[in-house]
């Protein structure tokens, strides 16, 4: 079985720690968790490749399997509800 790739963008804010505070307690041996923070960047700029790829235009965000979780395509804050919709935490 494959594993689901989590990617968490964060900019080091109280709610980006939040995030991955709530996407680490919700994910299962079956998820693979990716945090990137933007303020350091990375060392081959995939970070801000991937950011541009999936659409981000606010920080936090939350990525799974390559699909901009629905939470944060819009306004409203990432909650646990809409991380396990989007298929965290489900083996």
């Amino acid at each position: 079985m494959t594993k689901r790739l989590v990617e968490v963008f964060t900019a080091g804010c109280p709610l980006c720690d939040e995030t991955v505070k709530l996407v680490r307690d919700l994910a299962c041996s079956n998820c693979e968790v990716k945090i990137y923070d933007l303020r350091e960047g990375c060392a081959t700029n995939e970070c801000l490749q991937k950011k541009t790829s999936y659409g981000i235009h606010r920080i936090p965000a939350v990525v799974v399997n390559g699909q901009l979780a629905e939470c944060c395509q819009n306004q409203q804050p990432v909650s646990r509800e809409m991380l396990v919709a989007a298929g965290i935490g489900q083996g």
